[in-house]
């Protein structure tokens, strides 16, 4: 039974990746129909996280991209999440103040990655963006970049402070980590990484946080594993996650952002998805892309979308 005391909704949770044309501004039909997509997956969208290159977008990039992605979120029936990434705690409250003027009120925060915050500093942190945005929900992204992770205990203990902190996004598959998360800080909602959930939703409720976002029935699959407990359809279900990721790091070098995987994914069932970032970051490039989805087609037919599937039209199939 899910539990009333959560502050968060569970389930699955992925990014929107930005597609940028040739001179680095926003394509906005394919991110508009990109989007449409997702949503076919899940309400639980956000844009800006790493692999939406949140760490390198403009001012003005950031205001477009925000504007567009919260107008097609809302015409889907669905709340949008906007991350924030910066090394100044000032520009991290002036882009949450801007998203609150453009309508949103549910963001995605991580720490200042310069230097390892001091526990001070981490509480002193929390309260200018939780304490300073009263009426905004925040979910916090726990990464290794920002070189300081945030512990179970911390979290229970910011969650007392703060009323609006609802959820955590933890990638990591520490063992000891997922079980404090999920036993110190109960409130929370925790979006865990598949293999992470694998482990997490034995010891209670959590969420997925998605990385391949190609198949959705899958992961759907996993989630439910998950919420009965089914150990065995859980493992069966990693091993062919375990699949994709060695397939992903056979045909693409493993030493690139976030982004440039991700991407690969969205041009899955977006053919005319473009796979550069942002400048100095590398996106993949096409062969490197047809390699993946090559051989992945030989080894996990099923995961790959039938808009690349042998002999089928170019056309985007239905998640559901």
């Amino acid at each position: 039974m899910p539990d009333s005391t959560r502050r968060f909704p569970t389930g699955l949770m992925s990014t929107c990746c930005v597609p940028w044309t040739a001179q680095y501004t926003l394509d906005e039909p394919v991110f508009r129909q990109s989007i449409r997509t997702a949503l076919r997956g899940t309400p639980h969208l956000y844009v800006f996280g790493t692999a939406g290159e949140g760490y390198a977008v403009t001012a003005r990039q950031f205001e477009q991209v925000v504007t567009v992605f919260a107008d097609e979120m809302r015409q889907g029936g669905a709340e949008p999440m906007v991350g924030i990434i910066d090394l100044s705690l000032g520009t991290i409250c002036e882009r949450i103040s801007l998203a609150r003027e453009l309508g949103v009120r549910l963001f995605q925060v991580s720490l200042p990655s310069w230097g390892a915050l001091s526990t001070p500093e981490l509480h002193q942190f929390f309260e200018a963006v939780c304490g300073g945005f009263p009426d905004c929900r925040f979910l916090h992204y726990n990464l290794p970049r920002t070189k300081r992770m945030v512990t179970g205990r911390e979290y229970g203990e910011l969650a007392r402070r703060h009323p609006n902190l609802v959820a955590t996004k933890n990638c990591g598959d520490s063992l000891s980590h997922i079980q404090s998360l999920i036993e110190d800080a109960p409130e929370l909602t925790h979006f865990l990484s598949e293999n992470g959930y694998v482990c997490g939703s034995l010891w209670g409720e959590c969420g997925i946080l998605v990385s391949f976002i190609m198949n959705w029935p899958r992961l759907h699959e996993l989630y439910e594993a998950g919420r009965r407990r089914d150990a065995e359809r859980l493992v069966a279900i990693q091993r062919e996650i375990r699949v994709v990721i060695q397939t992903l790091f056979e045909t693409v070098p493993d030493n690139r952002i976030d982004g440039s995987y991700d991407k690969l994914f969205e041009k899955m069932y977006h053919p005319e998805f473009p796979l550069r970032l942002l400048p100095p970051y590398s996106g993949s490039t096409d062969d490197e892309f047809r390699a993946f989805v090559n051989l992945l087609e030989q080894r996990l037919p099923g995961w790959i979308p039938a808009v690349h599937a042998p002999g089928s039209a170019p056309a985007v199939r239905s998640n559901r």
